[in-house]
């Protein structure tokens, strides 16, 4: 039997790091996760596209703009008010806040900085207006099953998060 090789409705196990434009490696899963190739996951088109006709054992690297990865960074989605303006429950870094809108529209919001008096929250991913580098390795790959072709993941691990 030949070896096994990335192409549509293959399940896919890799492990992870991405390393923000500083060189800081923000996530790492040494754990390996897994996707359904071509079936509609929440890969990133890019890492999706440059693991395809790789085998077990191969490693790509992607880098992604800003505008190809978590979008831009958007000022209006950044607030700072007083300290003393927040409940204590939320006076640390990491914190986090949700939001709804006039239209019932929820969002989330980290607690980001605290300092001189001022706490600032966040509602852009941490990435966002960063290039970032996603290196991943592959660690099997295997035939889809029609259910796992059909929901787009595996049926024995979460989705991936390159997304």
């Amino acid at each position: 039997m030949s070896e096994q090789k990335v192409a549509k409705n293959k399940v896919v196990y890799l492990t992870y790091s991405i390393i923000d434009d500083s060189g800081s490696v923000f996530e790492q899963s040494d754990v390996p996760v897994g996707y359904v190739h071509g079936a509609g996951s929440d890969l990133f088109e890019q890492v999706e596209t440059a693991l395809d006709g790789k085998g077990i054992g191969d490693r790509v690297e992607v880098t992604l703009t800003a505008e190809q990865g978590f979008g831009p960074h958007r000022p209006e989605l950044t607030f700072t008010d007083d300290v003393d303006n927040v409940p204590p429950e939320f006076r640390f870094l990491g914190a986090e806040v949700e939001f709804e809108n006039e239209r019932g529209e929820a969002m989330l919001f980290h607690v980001t900085r605290i300092e001189d008096g001022k706490l600032t929250i966040d509602a852009n991913h941490p990435l966002a207006g960063k290039t970032v580098t996603f290196v991943v390795d592959v660690t099997d790959i295997r035939d889809a099953t029609p259910e796992e072709v059909a929901n787009g993941q595996p049926a024995d691990s979460g989705s991936c998060y390159l997304q």
